[in-house]
């Protein structure tokens, strides 16, 4: 795994900063469980698991978990996918330091939602939201496409937001990459109405 791409993105904490197109933004800033908001928005959810191992964190996640550089890291990656289609890709990373009691569930997860899990654990602090704009160049917007395949070559950047969490002493960093294919689901209220009048 790379360590970092060859410049470090600079995340914002307001979302105006990164300039994301307005059908986006609903998805960026909206607050609560993600994973929450995208089952009200499809038929079917579930979270692909593509990796949960020991790596390297990227160049602008170090500061962000307390390392003074990039060092080893537990990193989760996963895909979240509605109704079969992946619209989101998740990468969380956990300094070596924090220990099993400062996050008791992390190493078990599987395929269970890491958020739900963070949600519903009043020990964890959560810390604002960070904006950025992903290009094709850092590692994951790389990863991110890839999981599209031919349908995200076209794709030149790809909007971003990550949340520090606290529990105990242990810091864990979620980053969220929302793909194009998010755009594509249906609003609740609108599935809701058609429900109603079959």
């Amino acid at each position: 795994m790379s360590g970092g791409s060859l410049r470090q993105t600079e995340w914002q904490r307001h979302i105006n900063a990164v300039n994301a197109p307005p059908a986006l933004r609903h998805w960026l800033v909206g607050g609560g469980s993600l994973t929450a908001k995208l089952r009200a928005h499809s038929g079917s959810f579930r979270v692909q698991c593509l990796h949960q191992l020991t790596a390297r964190c990227l160049s602008d996640e170090a500061a962000a978990i307390g390392l003074h550089r990039p060092g080893r890291v537990w990193e989760r990656e996963v895909l979240l996918r509605c109704d079969n289609t992946p619209v989101v890709f998740g990468h969380t990373v956990v300094p070596m330091s924090a220990t099993a009691s400062d996050w008791p569930l992390f190493s078990a997860l599987g395929e269970r939602s890491l958020g739900t899990t963070l949600f519903g654990d009043r020990k964890v602090r959560r810390g604002p939201l960070e904006f950025a704009r992903l290009r094709t160049g850092h590692p994951l917007a790389r990863r991110a496409l890839a999981a599209l395949g031919p349908a995200g070559h076209d794709e030149r950047i790809l909007y971003a937001r990550r949340c520090l969490y606290q529990r105990r002493q242990g810091l864990l960093l979620v980053t969220e990459v929302f793909l194009p294919t998010v755009l594509a689901l249906a609003h609740p209220v609108a599935t809701e109405t058609l429900i109603n009048r079959l």
